[in-house]
C-alpha cells in the first residue's frame, strides 16, 4: 500500500511562507550542487509562441534527501488580458528509493515563486554588502514583489524603488509594499535614476532585449538578474557583465544556454568557454564571494531543479507536521 499527500495552493501558503528557513533551504541546496554528485539533467522546454506560451519541466535528484521533484511550470504572458495568472503549475515530489509518488503539490507556481525569491535572498546574502540598504526592482509583478521582502530578510532595507514599462502598475507595487513593508518604496519612471544611489539591483521581468544598462551601474553595486530562464529572454545588457568584478552564475551550463551570459557569449563580449564561479561553491565556502566593497557584482539566475526538489522537500515536512493535505491510500 502507498499513501500519496495532496497539498493545495492555500493549504502550502500558510505552511511554506517566504522567510529564512526557505533561504536557508535553498541555500544549502545551492551548496549541495557544488558539493555532491546532484543528478540534474537540462531544463526541458515547450514553447506555444501563438499564446506567448512556455511550459519549462525540471527536477534533480540530490543524494542524501529521500525525495525528488519534478515540476511543471507553464508561463502564458498574455493571461492577466483573460483575467487569469500568467504563471501556474504543479511539482510532484517522488521517493528517491521506490520512485512510488509522496505528495502532489498543486501550488500553482506558488513554490516556485518562494523558491526563486529565496534563491534572489541567498545570492544578496553572499554577493551584495553587507550594510545594503537601498534596492531597485525592476519589474512589478508577483515575483518582483517577493525578490523585495526576500532581501529584507538578509540586509538592512530601508529604501526602495520600483521601475516597470508600465507606470501604473509600478505605482500600485510601491504603495503596497510601502505598506506591507514599512519602508519607503516609491516608483521610479527612469530606470537609470531607479539604479542610480542602489545597492541592489533586482531585474524580474521576461524581458527579451535589456532593460539594465552597463553605464548606469557604479562601484559598489550587486545586480541579481533572474527573468532569463529562456534562451530568448534577455534583461542585462552584455557589457553589464564585461563590466562586472565579479559574474556568479546559478548553474554554468544552464547560463551559458538560456541566461544572460548566453547573451553575452553571443554578442562576443565574453568567450564561450570562459570560465565563472557558481553561486553553490561561495555558499560551500569552496570559492571568495565579493572581492571588496567597491566591486561590481551579478549573479545570473535561470532557476535549478535542485532548488525545486529543496523546496518540495521542505513542503513535505511542514506538512507532515502541520498534518495539512489530504492523504490518499493506494
Amino acid at each position: 500500500m502507498s499513501r500519496m499527500a495532496i497539498l493545495t495552493e492555500s493549504e502550502l501558503r500558510r505552511i511554506v511562507p517566504l522567510d529564512l528557513d526557505a533561504v536557508d533551504c535553498v541555500e544549502n541546496a545551492f551548496a549541495a550542487l557544488a558539493t555532491k554528485p546532484v543528478a540534474m539533467p537540462p531544463i526541458l522546454r515547450l514553447d506555444i509562441p501563438e499564446h506567448r506560451g512556455e511550459v519549462d519541466v525540471k527536477t534533480a535528484y540530490v543524494p542524501g534527501i529521500d525525495g525528488f521533484a519534478i515540476k511543471i511550470s507553464p508561463g502564458f504572458f498574455d493571461n492577466p488580458t483573460l483575467g487569469l495568472p500568467s504563471v501556474n503549475g504543479m511539482m510532484v515530489l517522488l521517493s528517491s528509493k521506490t520512485g512510488l509518488v509522496e505528495a502532489l503539490l498543486l501550488d500553482n507556481g506558488y513554490l516556485t515563486d518562494v523558491r526563486t525569491a529565496a534563491a534572489g535572498a541567498a545570492a544578496a546574502r553572499h554577493l551584495s554588502r553587507p550594510d545594503a540598504a537601498v534596492a531597485a526592482i525592476f519589474g512589478a509583478g508577483v515575483q518582483a514583489a517577493l525578490q523585495l521582502r526576500a532581501l529584507t530578510l538578509v540586509r538592512p532595507i530601508r529604501q526602495a524603488r520600483i521601475w516597470a514599462r508600465d507606470g501604473e502598475k509600478a505605482k500600485a507595487a510601491a504603495a503596497t509594499l510601502s505598506r506591507e513593508l514599512g519602508i519607503d518604496v516609491t516608483a521610479e519612471p527612469d530606470g537609470a535614476r531607479a539604479v542610480a544611489g542602489a545597492d541592489i539591483v533586482v531585474t524580474t521581468t521576461p524581458a527579451d532585449s535589456p532593460i539594465l544598462e552597463a553605464e548606469w551601474l557604479s562601484p559598489g553595486q550587486h545586480v541579481t538578474a533572474m527573468g532569463s530562464d529562456a534562451e530568448h529572454k534577455n534583461e542585462i545588457a552584455p557589457d553589464v557583465i564585461v563590466r562586472a568584478d565579479l559574474y556568479v552564475a546559478d548553474s554554468l551550463t544552464q547560463t551559458r544556454r538560456l541566461g544572460e551570459l548566453h547573451h553575452a557569449i553571443e554578442a562576443g563580449r565574453i568567450a564561450p568557454d570562459a570560465a565563472f564561479v557558481e553561486l553553490g561553491a561561495i555558499v560551500a565556502g569552496k570559492a571568495a564571494g565579493r572581492p571588496s566593497p567597491e566591486a561590481i557584482t551579478v549573479c545570473d539566475l535561470t532557476g535549478t531543479g535542485v532548488q525545486d526538489t529543496a523546496i518540495a522537500t521542505l513542503a513535505r515536512q511542514r506538512a507532515a507536521a502541520a498534518g495539512a493535505g489530504t492523504i490518499f491510500e493506494s
